[in-house]
């Protein structure tokens, strides 16, 4: 029997043949833990070991509560800085963790354990990357190893060219809707078909962070041109293996979309799933108090780029609160030397600085009750982002950037050339 693009990367981290269902001890190319989850991290750690199996293979980014917002995370920080200093492990200030990662350190083909839920991020570079709690998150940094029970893998097929005003964010909210918010629990999704083959890595991106909020393990795209060309792009072009699943694999099951005709949609709180057309929303004038444009889902330049062209020449609704937060110190720069910051404070939106912002409810943008908030993030249960009484619909940048000119959630068709 033939075997998956996941089957493959495990067998070859553990150094044998296996499928879905094997139990194996494999190892890590890489092991990640942020602000905050690397604080829970020590005292399982220092219970097992003294010393890192590796500090060049272990990444600490600051970026979930930075510059922290409160005396609380300013201790658990500390703490951090010292046990970093100690093994030898440089912190990351640049911005988004996922999104550094992908930038600067996530290969194809490889098997990295991240100690945030929103790791399978990664696959959109065409490795496994695997989101785990803090206390394997430890055991990972003393051993360099993990425990495995291979996943069975979802294939997902995308077709057709996407409409004026569709992106990738409409196409996985589509498919958040088929599969529901636990409809890959402990699976792996496999994005392809042509539609997944014609995105860059920044798109697929979008589709395997999204992943997470399906239950996925891990999501992953197939490594191809469109990866070679982002490495260079990154300044870090590598040989690869173009790893592909057999064609005689085992899916456990097969999902096909055509999104030919798909319009824009919004996930309304307060569930993932609970996803319609922007257009039916838009009938009812849901009046906006805050828009987002940021997060490790949608926040990079290309998104960026479709909020400018939007904006361009219009304004901004007077009284908006508009929040920009740029996924990496990269993007931020990007966006700089584009002339874009310059021109949505100039429009009178916020620009701060990369990071999570206000996407988890820690600082930047916290809500209150009963606010409305669209945002390009990938959570919209009660209390994500402040008040439980707050109400948050996820869109695409486009319908962010389109609610930012009306006031409330508005088609983006209106506005994309």
């Amino acid at each position: 029997m033939g075997q998956t693009l996941a089957e493959k990367i495990f067998s070859k981290h553990c150094g044998k043949t296996v499928h879905a269902g094997d139990f194996i001890l494999a190892d890590l190319d890489l092991v990640m833990a942020h602000d905050t989850t690397c604080a829970w991290a020590l005292e399982p750690f220092y219970q097992i070991a003294k010393k890192v199996f590796d500090p060049k293979k272990i990444f600490i980014p600051f970026d979930h509560a930075f510059p922290s917002p409160s005396v609380a995370m300013s201790k658990l920080q500390s703490e951090i800085r010292k046990f970093a200093e100690e093994q030898g492990i440089p912190i990351s200030f640049e911005g988004v963790c996922h999104q550094v990662m992908s930038e600067r350190l996530i290969n194809p083909g490889n098997l990295i354990l991240g100690a945030d839920s929103h790791s399978p991020t990664g696959g959109g570079v065409g490795a496994l990357t695997i989101g785990v709690g803090s206390t394997d998150a430890a055991i990972a940094m003393a051993t360099g190893k993990a425990w495995f029970r291979v996943p069975q893998t979802i294939r997902i097929n995308i077709t057709g060219r996407l409409p004026r005003g569709s992106y990738s964010k409409d196409v996985v909210l589509t498919v958040a809707r088929e599969m529901g918010a636990d409809g890959a629990n402990y699976r792996v999704i496999e994005y392809g078909g042509e539609t997944v083959e014609g995105f860059n890595v920044p798109a697929r991106l979008t589709l395997t962070n999204m992943s997470a909020e399906m239950g996925a393990k891990a999501a992953i795209v197939a490594p191809d041109e469109q990866t070679r060309a982002y490495l260079q792009e990154n300044d870090r072009l590598i040989e690869f293996e173009a790893l592909r699943s057999d064609n005689d694999a085992h899916f456990e099951r097969v999902l096909s979309f055509d999104v030919s005709s798909l319009k824009p949609m919004i996930a309304c709180p307060p569930d993932i799933d609970n996803d319609v057309p922007v257009e039916d929303v838009q009938a009812d004038k849901v009046v906006v108090d805050q828009v987002f444009i940021g997060s490790c889902t949608n926040c990079r330049i290309d998104d960026l780029e479709v909020v400018y062209q939007m904006w361009k020449g219009r304004r901004l609704k007077e009284g908006l609160r508009i929040i920009v937060t740029p996924a990496s110190r990269k993007v931020y720069m990007q966006a700089l030397q584009r002339g874009y910051i310059e021109e949505f404070v100039k429009m009178g939106a916020v620009v701060s600085s990369p990071g999570c912002g206000p996407c988890l409810g820690r600082a930047g943008g916290v809500l209150y009750d009963n606010e409305v908030c669209v945002s390009t993030s990938n959570r919209n249960f009660e209390g994500r982002m402040g008040s439980p009484k707050a109400r948050i619909y996820l869109a695409s940048p486009a319908t962010a950037a389109a609610s930012a000119l009306t006031g409330y959630i508005t088609d983006p068709r209106e506005f994309v050339n």
